[in-house]
């Protein structure tokens, strides 16, 4: 640097010195629009996008994807290509190096100037980190697999909802649906013995949710349950658990009062009215017959998880359900009788196996059945409707005796 130019940048320095910027309200004012911009960025991130809720951390869920916050997922990244034998090499050593040469940068670069075009040292190097954290990170979003989807409920509310449904599939084959326990029918290794309720008041009021949680979790080995913990060998997420025991105290146990927006029974029929899947039939299906109507159970295929799976699945789909028809499989069933094949054998059983579904509810299939299994609530209303229709005329037709 010239003694001119120095002499003419301290001429500057001094005037903008001497001029000064006031702390009050200049430098306030400033601060004060800055931060309430940024609440308001945060305000909308959290209003239009929130936090995605994730299960609580169990460290046996192998499924489970580990990711670091955004802002360092340019390490994540960075760590793929760093074998594990010399991995401290990518978590230590060249991160700190790295960081050592921005902190030595305005030594290296002594460069006067401040204009970013004159400066080209300093550009270059960040200009270099920048892209290469930038570049590294939209990797990592590529190239990380999406994580599974796993159902949360907040609520106590969602939490029953969701726990009655895990129930369904995991406990009824053996409690039963409302857990009134009874002998046990089509589980391997269990069939024919009798099991105590669990849903009386000596179970509830003598069980915390903590007790319950783990004999789901861990199970009861001398009493022939399995466990159901991932930790354990079973199947369900420690959030999963927590559901049904959720489900089971507020469904089973007085002193806990049921949130009113926890829908957990089946809704009735007025009179006239058409039933639909979507609110009648799942429930009735989710409570007394997925446990055995899904993968990976014998049923001759015949899967009711879902309104196609009712009306298609199956060894015998063609006979199952049939529109109008009360002698369809599904029905036959539901009154206790057996279907036989050609040759006299019986290739399906009375459902449910363990005892008789109430009147109201093989009522709710045969009233389906007969509408033409209708999907959806507006679908059955709109029926409903065409039918109440259709009664009018011939009741002002009727004369008076």
């Amino acid at each position: 640097m010239n003694e001119e130019f120095k002499n003419k940048y301290q001429e500057k320095y001094s005037a903008a010195k001497q001029k000064g910027v006031k702390f009050w309200p200049d430098i306030i004012y400033k601060d004060l629009v800055i931060s309430f911009g940024l609440f308001i960025l945060l305000v909308g991130l959290a209003a239009f996008f929130g936090v995605a809720q994730e299960p609580k951390a169990d460290p046996n869920d192998a499924n489970y994807i580990p990711r670091p916050e955004w802002y360092f997922l340019f390490l994540f990244e960075f760590l793929k290509f760093i074998p594990g034998q010399i991995e401290w090499v990518g978590t230590a050593l060249i991160p700190g190096v790295a960081i050592l040469i921005l902190f030595l940068l305005p030594f290296i670069d002594k460069n006067p100037f401040r204009h970013w075009k004159k400066r080209k040292t300093g550009i270059t190097v960040m200009g270099l980190t920048v892209i290469g954290i930038v570049g590294l990170t939209v990797r990592a979003v590529v190239t990380t697999p999406e994580q599974e989807e796993v159902s949360l409920a907040g609520s106590i509310a969602e939490q029953v909802i969701q726990g009655q449904d895990l129930y369904s599939i995991w406990c009824a084959d053996c409690h039963q649906p409302d857990g009134e326990g009874g002998e046990v029918v089509g589980v391997e290794g269990l069939e024919g013995v009798i099991l105590k309720p669990i849903n009386s008041q000596d179970e509830m009021w003598t069980r915390t949710d903590e007790t319950l949680f783990n004999i789901i979790d861990q199970g009861q080995q001398d009493l022939g349950m399995p466990p159901y913990g991932l930790g354990y060998g079973g199947e369900l997420q420690r959030s999963e658990i927590e559901a049904i025991v959720t489900f089971m105290r507020y469904t089973w146990d007085e002193r806990a009062e049921i949130p009113q927006e926890a829908i957990i029974g089946i809704p009735s029929l007025a009179e006239g009215e058409v039933p639909s899947y979507e609110v009648h039939i799942s429930a009735v299906s989710k409570r007394y017959c997925v446990s055995c109507h899904r993968p990976g159970k014998e049923n001759n295929e015949y899967l009711m998880q879902t309104y196609e799976e009712i009306l298609t699945s199956g060894d015998n789909a063609d006979k199952n359900v049939i529109a109008g028809n009360l002698e369809s499989f599904i029905i036959t069933t539901l009154y206790r009788e057996s279907v036989y094949d050609a040759s006299g054998n019986e290739i399906i059983g009375p459902m449910p196996p363990s005892k008789e579904l109430k009147a109201e509810y093989i009522d709710m299939f045969e009233r389906w059945v007969l509408a033409g299994m209708p999907e959806t609530a507006a679908e059955a209303a709109a029926l409903s409707e065409s039918a109440g229709e259709e009664a009018a005329p011939e009741a002002e037709a009727t004369p008076e005796p």
